[in-house]
């Protein structure tokens, strides 16, 4: 027989032992792997996404600027960060419809597998860029970087009907809050990765580019010897545009690949988010609130 549960405010009374609801309360979420699951997904991807707004303009200069000063101004950089915020608000429309049809299961799916892709297909398109001044590479990193965002957006327009899903609707304003501690965390990884390995592979292509150039043109070009070279970095005396002026002919400018190891380093870390969020499984029911439960704790409103 079919048990209804309208008298009995969406209580589970088919068990005659235990009766449950099907919601998680707030005070048991941080003992449940769903919820650090789901977190992580959204640490990384959150990461990639703010790392990449943050970074927006200088990245789009200095990448693209040299190679297609024409195109690449002030106004085209100033038109990739606009491109991205529609992308952004674009995929919290978009992906909250296409998710009521397939599934938060499987958007997420796409949301990590998709990310990986993405940021590990842009350096090989910015290389595409430089090799060949490429227009329509420089388009498909530009609507590639669009998507991202858009997935970006995505992921918080369905995190609350994810957590409903999962932990049950009663308490997900409670809970939503809690999972918005992993977001504060990308706040703070985001940015911060990507300019750490900017910094980090700057420092590398300079020690690359020194270890071509001629020490005499060196001394002559910054007026100190070579041996001083850790200094003047640190001042931000010495840098690679600097020492592309004195350097070999035929010796490739780096500048446009300083960015090439964050987009790994993102690809890598969302790698870890789709394995995480491929492991989430239905909530234990054990976790569940019992029915005697429900007069002795505050309802989330």
């Amino acid at each position: 027989a079919v048990v209804s549960t309208q008298s009995t405010g969406g209580v589970d009374t088919s068990s005659p032992a235990v009766q449950t609801t099907n919601n998680v309360h707030t005070d048991n979420m941080f003992k449940l792997p769903q919820f650090y699951a789901l977190g992580t997904s959204l640490v990384v991807i959150a990461s990639g996404g703010l790392g990449l707004i943050g970074v927006a303009k200088p990245l789009m200069s200095e990448v693209f600027g040299g190679t297609l000063p024409n195109i690449v101004t002030a106004a085209f950089a100033s038109s990739f960060i606009l491109m991205l915020s529609v992308g952004n608000l674009s995929g919290r429309l978009a992906w909250a419809a296409i998710s009521d049809k397939i599934g938060r299961p499987l958007t997420f799916h796409i949301f990590t597998f998709g990310s990986i892709a993405i940021y590990a297909s842009l350096p090989t398109i910015i290389q595409q860029v430089v090799q060949n001044q490429s227009v329509a590479s420089l388009g498909a990193f530009c609507g590639l970087s669009v998507f991202a965002i858009s997935i970006f957006g995505g992921v918080y327009s369905l995190l609350p009907a994810y957590e409903s899903d999962l932990f049950g609707p009663k308490y997900v304003g409670a809970n939503h809050g809690k999972m918005l501690l992993f977001s504060s965390t990308a706040a703070l990884l985001g940015p911060s990765t990507f300019l750490y390995l900017r910094s980090a592979s700057e420092k590398a292509a300079i020690t690359d580019l020194l270890s071509k150039v001629d020490a005499s043109c060196f001394e002559a070009k910054f007026g100190s010897p070579m041996s001083m070279a850790d200094s003047l970095i640190e001042a931000k005396t010495v840098t690679v545009a600097k020492l592309m002026e004195i350097a070999p002919a035929g010796t490739m400018d780096p500048t446009p690949f300083l960015y090439d190891t964050s987009f790994y380093s993102i690809a890598a870390a969302i790698t870890i988010g789709a394995v995480t969020h491929s492991m989430i499984r239905p909530v234990n029911p054990k976790w569940y609130e019992k029915v005697e439960e429900l007069e002795s704790k505050p309802i989330d409103k």
